[in-house]
C-alpha cells in the first residue's frame, strides 16, 4: 500500500494514517476512501495544530463559506488536542461576541484507524507521552495515560455521534462534545466506545436512544458531508476557523493561538461588531459553563493564573465546587 507523504513539525510530530477506515458500523465502513485519505493525526504544539497534509480543494467548489450574516465556521475533532487548548479562547468569544455570530462546528476526521506506520508514530502508546507534553505546553489538564489504558481505535465514531447530537438539540450537541473531550482528556476514557458516549448524552440532557438511532443512520452522512466540505475549504489541519461577513469576506485563524487573533478575526470582517460586557464572578461564570479549568476560569474571570487555582480551590472548600484532579491538572465543576 502506498503511504502518503508525512508533515516534518518542529516537533511533537505524529505521522499519517493509512487510507482505510476499520472497526466502524457496516454504515460507517461504506464510507470512501476519499474521505479518509488525507487525515494524519499531527499535531504541534508550537503551531497549535493537529493538522493534516495540504489538500487540493475541490475542482470546481467554492472554498469560501457561505455568504451570511457574521459567521464563523470550526473544523475540529473531539481528540484534537490543539482544539481543547483553544477552549478558552472560544468560550471568552462566545461570551463577548456569541450574541452576534452564528458557529456552525464541523467535524474533521483527524484518526481514521492505526494502518499505518511512518513518522514515529505507529501505534497508540506512541501517543500518550505527546499528549502529557501538549497539556503541559497549552496549560489544560490532559491525561495520555488513555492511549496505554483504553486507546482508542478512531475518532469517527465520536465524530458521528456529534453530528448524531446536531440533529436533535444545536447548543446540547456542543454540550455532549465539551462532555466527550473531559471524558477522553481527563478521565481517560474510550470515547470511541459506545457506552462513554452514551453516558455523555446522557449528562448533556440528549436522547439517547434518539442519539444512537442517529448515529447508526442519519449522522453518518452528515459526517461524511463535513469532510467533504473540509476538503472543499482546503482544511489542512485543526482547529481551522473561517470567520465570513454577509458580503463573502473572510478571515482565517489556523491553530491555537492567542484570544487577540480570534477578535481581531471577528472585526477584520465586521468592523461595527461590539464587544459584549460581561460578568465576570464565579457564580455568573459557572452558571454559563458548568466546568473550568483554572486556564479557561483565569481567561474568562480576568484573574491572574497565579491565583485562580487558589480562588477555585476555596469554592470547593466552600462546597460551590467539585474537583477532579489528574496527573496533569485539575478542572472545577459546578455543585449540583
Amino acid at each position: 500500500m502506498r503511504m502518503l507523504p508525512y508533515i516534518f513539525l518542529p516537533f511533537f510530530s505524529l505521522a499519517t494514517l493509512s487510507p482505510s477506515c476499520k472497526g466502524q458500523t457496516n454504515n460507517q465502513t461504506k464510507m470512501t476512501t476519499d474521505t479518509t485519505k488525507n487525515n494524519p493525526l499531527i499535531c504541534d504544539p508550537a503551531e497549535g495544530i493537529c493538522g493534516v497534509p495540504a489538500n487540493e480543494p475541490t475542482p470546481g467548489k467554492k472554498q469560501t463559506p457561505q455568504e451570511q450574516n457574521l459567521k464563523l465556521v470550526y473544523f475540529t475533532d473531539p481528540i484534537c488536542s490543539s482544539c481543547w487548548g483553544i477552549e478558552p479562547q472560544l468560550r471568552k468569544l462566545k461570551l463577548e461576541y456569541g450574541a452576534d455570530i452564528t458557529i456552525e462546528y464541523r467535524m474533521g476526521g483527524l484518526l481514521p484507524d492505526w494502518s499505518y506506520n511512518s513518522g514515529g508514530i505507529s501505534k497508540p502508546s506512541d501517543v500518550a507521552h505527546h499528549w502529557d507534553e501538549v497539556s503541559a505546553y497549552y496549560d489544560m489538564p490532559i491525561d495520555g495515560d488513555v492511549w496505554l489504558e483504553d486507546p482508542l481505535s478512531s475518532s469517527y465514531p465520536p465524530s458521528i455521534a456529534f453530528k448524531a447530537a446536531q440533529l436533535q438539540d444545536a447548543e446540547k450537541a456542543i454540550l455532549f462534545l465539551r462532555e466527550l473531550r473531559e471524558l477522553v482528556f481527563l478521565e481517560k476514557k474510550n470515547i470511541a466506545k459506545w457506552e462513554h458516549m452514551a453516558a455523555a448524552a446522557k449528562k448533556a440532557g440528549l436522547d439517547v436512544a434518539q442519539l444512537k438511532k442517529d448515529y447508526e443512520g442519519k449522522a453518518v452522512q452528515l459526517f461524511e458531508e463535513d469532510l467533504k466540505l473540509a476538503r472543499e475549504y482546503g482544511v489542512r489541519g485543526f482547529p481551522t476557523m473561517f470567520f465570513s461577513n454577509a458580503a463573502g469576506k473572510r478571515e482565517m485563524v489556523y491553530g491555537s493561538k492567542p484570544y487577540p487573533f480570534y477578535e481581531t478575526a471577528i472585526l477584520t470582517v465586521s468592523p461595527q461588531t461590539a464587544k459584549k460586557e460581561y460578568i465576570k464572578d464565579w457564580k455568573y461564570l459557572f452558571g454559563k459553563y458548568s466546568s473550568l479549568t483554572a486556564k479557561e476560569f483565569s481567561e474568562l474571570s480576568g484573574t491572574q493564573r497565579k491565583d485562580s487555582e487558589t480562588v477555585l480551590d476555596n469554592l470547593v472548600a466552600q462546597g460551590a465546587l467539585t474537583k477532579l484532579n489528574t496527573k496533569n491538572g485539575a478542572i472545577w465543576r459546578l455543585k449540583k
